[in-house]
């Protein structure tokens, strides 16, 4: 069975939204571009080689699909590459190479989980985690953990009184104080 695996930029106050600077009008996006570390770069480099296939939400998949295809290289090909999958119950069309649009986070995500090939990584895609932790799709959970606070903003865990435990599986700090935790779900 496929593994669906969440990599989030993470803030010490839990704050996922904005971390390249102008996805949404945070007034402090950006904040991940101020801790760019070679060792971090190459943990994401391995993360996707590690991964087959990306999941993503509607408003994840838009930026992607605006950015990706114009770029090349030990990143971009890959991305523009793998099946993407992309959750939205409102866009009728996903013209990014090798896109599939998925309707239902509990039914279609499980049934993509049951069919041949690597596994899949989610980035960002705040809303949909959420959805997924809920409905318990996410077979492990990695944060790189930036040492700034921006006070508030999206995250992808709320305010939903909804117990979830984990089990650290790794940890890693670099030395731009980031510090990767990589947790499996327990039932």
């Amino acid at each position: 069975m496929r593994k669906i695996i969440v990599t989030e930029f993470i803030t010490l106050d839990g704050i996922v939204e904005s971390p390249g600077g102008n996805e949404t009008p945070h007034p402090h996006g950006g904040w991940q571009f101020k801790y760019q570390h070679a060792e971090a770069g190459k943990y994401k480099i391995d993360e996707l080689a590690g991964v087959d296939a990306l999941l993503l939400g509607r408003k994840t998949y838009d930026l992607f699909a605006a950015y990706w295809p114009k770029e090349s290289g030990v990143f971009a090909d890959p991305i523009n590459r793998y099946p993407k999958y992309v959750l939205s119950k409102t866009l009728n069309n996903a013209s990014w190479n090798n896109s599939h649009i998925l309707r239902d986070v509990a039914k279609d995500i499980a049934g993509l989980k049951k069919t041949d090939g690597g596994n899949i990584l989610v980035y960002g895609s705040a809303t949909l985690v959420k959805s997924l932790l809920h409905h318990n799709l996410i077979d492990e959970l990695r944060l790189m953990l930036y040492p700034v606070s921006i006070g508030g903003g999206l995250r992808i865990f709320d305010d939903n009184l909804e117990l979830k435990k984990f089990q650290l599986k790794h940890s890693q700090v670099f030395g731009n104080g980031v510090v990767i935790l990589e947790y499996l779900p327990l039932s």
